[in-house]
Order: structure tokens, then C-alpha cells, then sequence
């Protein structure tokens, strides 16, 4: 079995002290046993981390975010930064409680409701189910672009091959990929930066020169700017939660995978807020990009800088870290969700069989499956695509933040405000306001969605009562409050 059950038949999971060793932190203390492999540190979950969100992911959207920011695009990226770290900040408090691979359907199981964790769980999927196909899709129209005259499908075949056979392999060549990938995304992020000064330096393109307006621009800036700004930019980070689906595979203790989190989302921010400055700046003040140059605004920047053979370079490695990097995490990532959720029988059981290298072989098939049948039909359709995973991502976050709220300040009693009132109140507020302004196909998409999840929560609501929840946290001494460690 995979998971322990006493004999009696209103099974109790042993109590977890909220506070205690890593010992007590285990898969064994909430009934489960240890099925997946524990080989992954914190650096290779903030590694894991980085190549979700993708260091490079501001080049193929440089030119939009450039038209809707008004110049300002780290701006964009710098509000997006303060906006997540809400959210990091909440995953942080509960993934250190709750270290299973679920992420938000074990947190909201455990923390409020095991009913409620399905859904939580049920809307992030919509995200994670989706990003894979959206990743394929985009890199499929990139390489139509270098190969033109090929057919979009047969590339997005390719490169669900190959994300397949990385995760089947084990967690262990998914680090060595991770790993090589970065190096090589960071080699042209480096690259980028050396063209950018050397060229803002020598004056080799009009108008391009160092400037703090690409930063703030106070002439330009105004209320539904900022607003419409933390639309895309809380979009943009979209990524780091995903660090919370490997935890059952960590090796770095219970506190490993929020502290991951909340470092990889600061160093992607600090890369994309320096690209998108140094490309601002060499995009010479212009008011906005012509409609058919914007898809390839920061290729066409980084071609007049350089030469047109750097151009063609950066785009055959965006290409590589999204449809294989990015995607073959995004895979790693809904297996694991598919996994914990078929676990705790509210999905079908075969989801959580593992294979000899201690991976969700089955789920991983799946995702792959549905990626192939999925990228055929929405081939040509990224912008309903990304508005359906948004819709699913930032209803999860709404979700946990309510958790932490709940478990820790309801529940628990904790008076720590701070931790768990206040700072998951503003995540829920921010998220809130995002999820209301999102697009009406994303609202109606998601509520289909939803009615789906209803019926799929009434054929398995008898199959197993799923996550226990946690036990009333005790009240810390003042010596404890004033000394705890929060991340």
C-alpha cells in the first residue's frame, strides 16, 4: 500500500508538532510512505526554480511589455517582484509544515479542509496541466520561424519526446539537465549585458544611452499604468511555486523548500529587471514598437547592437529553454501534483505508481499524453491558452493564502500577526485584484473548469478522505516568538 491505514475505520494520522525536527517533518508523520526519491538540495530546488521561471523569458515579450509599460519595463518586473513575494512568503509558511509534494491541495487538505484542498489542487492543475502545451506551442511557432515551411506540430512532438524521456529517466538527470540548461541560459545573459554596456558605452546606436527612466519615468507613470503593470508582472513570475511539488524529493529539510522559493524568485527578478533596463536603454526612448516587430523587438535589439548572427543565437536559446527547460519542468511539476492527488484517491490510483527510478512513471505519461493531443488543437491560440493557466494559478494562490490565514491564526491561534495575518492578507488582496481584472475567456474557462472538478470531486469524494489536517498549533513563549526563524 502506499499509503498506511490503521485498521479502524476512522483512520488518525499521528500529530504533527507545527515546530519541530526535520524528523517529524516527514511523509511517514502524515500516514504516507516514501516513494519518491529524496536526492534533491536546496540548490538544486532553486535551480529547478530559476529554469521554471526561466531567466530569459523577458526576450519574447520584451516588445509587449515595452507598447504597455510606456518604456517602463522594470518597472513591470520590480512591481511584479514585491507583488510575489507575498505569495513566496505564504508557500514558504506552509511547505515547511506540510513538506509533500501536493503544493497547494496538500496545504489548503491539511491547513483548512481536506474538501477544500481538492479543489485548490483541482484549479492549479488547470495551470500546470496548461503550461506544458503553452511551452510547446510557443517554441513550436519559434522553430516555424528558423525552419520555415515545417509544420508546428511535428516540433512540438520533438520536444514532448524528449522532456519524456528526461523525467522517466529519474530526478537525477533532471538535475544534470537543469543544470546544464542554466549554464547556458546565464552564458547569454552575460553575453547580453557585455553587448549592452559595450555599446552604451561607445555610442554606436541612436539615442541609446544610460538613462534611470526605463526605471521610473515620472512623466508617463500614472494609476492604471501601475495597475496594469502588476497584471503582467505578477504573470510573468509564474514558476517558482512549482518548487513546491518536489518537496517530498528534497534532501535539504523542512524549511528547504520555501527558502527556495523566495531565493530563486529574487534572483530571476534581479536578471530580468537587469535585462529589460539595458534593453530599454538601447531601444533609444522610442514611444512603442510597430505592431510587427514586436514579437521580435529584443532579437531586432540585441541584431543592431551586434550582428544579426548574436540574434539568431539568442533565439535558438530562448527556443531550448522553453520548449525543453522550461516545459520538461513544468512536466516534472503536474506529475508530482497528479501524484499526491491520486494518492489520496481523489484522482484515479494508477497516477501514483512509481516506477524503478522513484518517479511518477504514469502521471508523467499522462501530462506527456495530454500535451501532445492538446498542442494539436490550441496550435496558434497563446493568448487563450495563457489566460486559462493564469485564471488556475492565481485562484491556487488566493487559496493558499486563505490557508495560512486559516491553519496558523484560526486554527492555531498563532498571534504571530505578522507571518500570518498580515502579510498573507496583502498576497490575497494583490492576487485577488488580478484574478478579478484577468480576461472574461479566462473567467468562464475557469469556471468550466470548475464544474468539471465538481463532478470528478463526487465520484472520488467516497474513495478516500484524503490529507488529514494539522493539529492546533501551540502557542510559542515570547523567547521563542522574538528568536523563531520564519524562512
Amino acid at each position: 500500500m502506499n499509503r498506511s491505514e490503521p485498521s479502524n475505520s476512522n483512520p488518525q494520522k499521528p500529530p504533527l508538532p507545527p515546530e519541530a525536527t526535520d524528523e517529524a517533518h516527514t511523509v511517514e508523520s502524515f500516514g504516507y510512505t516514501q516513494e519518491l526519491r529524496r536526492s534533491i538540495s536546496t540548490t538544486d530546488l532553486i535551480i529547478y526554480g530559476l529554469i521554471f521561471m526561466v531567466p530569459i523569458a523577458p526576450w519574447a515579450i520584451f516588445g509587449t511589455v515595452y507598447n504597455e509599460a510606456k518604456g517602463m519595463v522594470p518597472l513591470v518586473y520590480t512591481i511584479g517582484l514585491i507583488a510575489m513575494i507575498f505569495t513566496a512568503l505564504s508557500y514558504s509558511q506552509m511547505s515547511r509544515r506540510v513538506p509533500l509534494a501536493g503544493s497547494v491541495f496538500s496545504y489548503v487538505g491539511a491547513g483548512v479542509h481536506p474538501n477544500l484542498g481538492f479543489f485548490a489542487g483541482w484549479v492549479m492543475l488547470l495551470d500546470y496541466l496548461l503550461v506544458p502545451t503553452l511551452l510547446y506551442v510557443f517554441a513550436a511557432e519559434s522553430m516555424v520561424g528558423i525552419f520555415p515551411g515545417t509544420e508546428r506540430w511535428i516540433w512540438a512532438l520533438v520536444f514532448v519526446a524528449i522532456n519524456t524521456i528526461v523525467n522517466l529517466a529519474g530526478v537525477n538527470s533532471i538535475k544534470l539537465m537543469n543544470r546544464l540548461f542554466l549554464i547556458m541560459e546565464l552564458f547569454f545573459v552575460a553575453a547580453f549585458i557585455v553587448i549592452a554596456v559595450t555599446t552604451l558605452n561607445g555610442g554606436t546606436l541612436p539615442n541609446a544611452e544610460w538613462a534611470t527612466t526605463p526605471m521610473w519615468n515620472p512623466s508617463e507613470v500614472t494609476a492604471p499604468l501601475i495597475a496594469a503593470a502588476l497584471s503582467i508582472a505578477v504573470l510573468s513570475f509564474l514558476g517558482f511555486d512549482g518548487i513546491a511539488t518536489m518537496a517530498e524529493e528534497s534532501t535539504g529539510g523542512h524549511r528547504s523548500a520555501g527558502r527556495a522559493m523566495i531565493v530563486s524568485l529574487i534572483v530571476v527578478a534581479v536578471l530580468f529587471i537587469t535585462q529589460t533596463w539595458l534593453a530599454s536603454l538601447l531601444a533609444g526612448g522610442i514611444d512603442a514598437f510597430p505592431e510587427d516587430k514586436v514579437g521580435n523587438a529584443f532579437f531586432d535589439i540585441v541584431a543592431a547592437a551586434s550582428t544579426t548572427g548574436w540574434a539568431k543565437a539568442f533565439l535558438v536559446c530562448n527556443v531550448l529553454a522553453v520548449g525543453i527547460a522550461n516545459a520538461m519542468a513544468a512536466q516534472a511539476a503536474t506529475s508530482r501534483l497528479l501524484f499526491s492527488m491520486s494518492r489520496d484517491k481523489k484522482l484515479p490510483g494508477f497516477l501514483h505508481q512509481v516506477n524503478k527510478r522513484q518517479v511518477p512513471q504514469n502521471a508523467i505519461l499522462v501530462v506527456s499524453g495530454l500535451s501532445a493531443i492538446l498542442v494539436v488543437f490550441f496550435v496558434g491560440q497563446i493568448g487563450l491558452i495563457s489566460s486559462m493557466v493564469n485564471f488556475g494559478a492565481l485562484s491556487g494562490f488566493l487559496l493558499l493564502h486563505f490557508a495560512v490565514i486559516w491553519s496558523y491564526t484560526v486554527r492555531g491561534r498563532s498571534k504571530d500577526w505578522l507571518n500570518h495575518v498580515i502579510l498573507p492578507g496583502i498576497g490575497f488582496l494583490i492576487i485577488g485584484y488580478v484574478l478579478m481584472n484577468s480576461d472574461i475567456l479566462a473567467k468562464i474557462g475557469g469556471l468550466c473548469w470548475l464544474l468539471v472538478g465538481i463532478i470528478v470531486f463526487i465520484v472520488y469524494r467516497k474513495k478516500g478522505a484524503g490529507i488529514s489536517a494539522l493539529p492546533a498549533e501551540p502557542q510559542p513563549t515570547p523567547e521563542e516568538t522574538t528568536t523563531r526563524q520564519d524562512i
